[in-house]
């Protein structure tokens, strides 16, 4: 029985730090780069892009499909080093409770 009541009691331990992580991933910013920096995208700890800077050499017509991949790309960049960061976070928080493997957190 004292385990349970230890279990439970990590568990709620968790659950607030856990809710203070999800406030300070909220404020985390990450860049994502493509096309040798050319495009630079800017996202927040929840995924809304906060910034996109395009390099003027990339404006012209003929080059229009170029740049849009090159835009997405950058997404995606900052997009997975957001999900890195916040992946790190959660195993220094989790680590050590009997989680199952494979479980992610934020449920």
């Amino acid at each position: 029985m004292k385990d349970l009541m230890g279990m439970m009691s990590k568990a709620r331990e968790m659950q607030s730090k856990l809710q203070e992580m999800q406030e300070q991933m909220a404020t985390i910013e990450a860049e994502g780069k493509s096309g040798g920096d050319l495009v630079t995208v800017t996202l927040n700890g929840k995924g809304e892009m906060r910034g996109l800077s395009i390099d003027a050499s990339l404006f012209k017509e003929d080059d229009v499909e170029v740049l849009e991949d090159l835009v997405i790309t950058a997404h995606n960049d900052a997009k997975q080093r957001i999900e890195a960061i916040m992946q790190e976070k959660t195993s220094e928080l989790t680590a050590g409770l009997p989680i199952p493997p494979g479980m992610k957190l934020p449920f």
